[in-house]
C-alpha cells in the first residue's frame, strides 16, 4: 500500500513538472511574429530596408556621381532611441548597414569603433608585418555623407487596449557642409489587445 502510494505520488510529480517543460519551435528568420506589440526584429528589417530603398532613390545620389563621377562614401552615425521601451538600435543599424552595402550604389565606410579596431592593427603591421604586407596608414576612404537618426514612440492605452505607433527619422547630411541632403521617415502603428483573464 505505502509503495503504491508513493508511486502515485511520483507519477503526480512527473505529470506536474512536465506541464512546466519549455517549448521550443523553430521559425523562420523572415517570418512575422509579433507576441507583446513592442519594436521587434520584423520592424526593423522592414523600416531599414524602405528607408534605405527611399534614400538611393533620390536624386542627392545622381547629382553626387554626376559631379564627383563617383560613388559616394556613406556611414551611419548614431541613431537614438527616444522612445520609452528598450530598443536594441545596433541590429537596426546592422540592417541599415547590410542594405546600404548589398544596393551596390555606394561604398560604405567602417564605423568609429571598427576603424580604431583597424588602425590599431596597422600600427601593429608597421612593427611585425613584412614590407610586402604591411598596409601603410593614411590611406583611408573618407566618408562624403553620414546617416543618422532617431526613433520615438507615442503610447495610447485604454484599459486593455493600447496604440503603439513607432517613427523613425533619418537624416543624410554632407559632411563637407553640413547641408542635410534627404530626410526620410518611417511611421508604424500596432493596436494591441490584450486579454482580460489573468492565470
Amino acid at each position: 500500500m505505502f509503495t503504491k502510494l508513493k508511486l502515485g505520488i511520483f507519477l503526480a510529480t512527473c505529470v506536474v513538472l512536465s506541464g512546466c517543460a519549455t517549448s521550443v519551435t523553430r521559425m523562420d528568420a523572415a517570418e512575422v511574429k509579433d507576441l507583446s506589440g513592442a519594436w521587434n526584429d520584423s520592424d526593423s528589417q522592414q523600416v531599414s530596408a524602405e528607408m534605405i530603398r527611399d534614400v538611393l532613390d533620390r536624386t542627392w545620389l545622381g547629382e553626387f556621381m554626376h559631379a564627383k563621377n563617383r560613388q559616394p562614401a556613406v556611414i551611419v552615425g548614431e541613431v537614438r532611441n527616444l522612445s520609452h521601451e528598450h530598443i536594441n538600435v545596433n541590429t537596426f543599424v546592422a540592417d541599415m548597414e547590410r542594405a546600404l552595402i548589398n544596393s551596390g550604389k555606394v561604398k560604405f565606410v567602417a564605423s568609429s569603433t571598427e576603424r580604431d579596431e583597424i588602425r590599431t592593427e596597422r600600427k601593429d603591421q608597421d612593427l611585425n608585418a613584412t614590407e610586402a604586407t604591411r598596409k601603410a596608414m593614411g590611406q583611408e576612404q573618407g566618408a562624403d555623407f553620414m546617416l543618422k537618426g532617431t526613433i520615438n514612440t507615442i503610447i495610447d492605452a485604454s484599459g486593455s487596449t493600447q496604440v503603439r505607433f513607432y517613427q523613425v527619422d533619418l537624416t543624410l547630411i554632407s559632411l563637407v557642409d553640413n547641408s542635410k541632403v534627404w530626410l526620410g521617415q518611417k511611421k508604424i502603428k500596432k493596436l494591441v489587445e490584450r486579454s482580460k483573464l489573468r492565470y
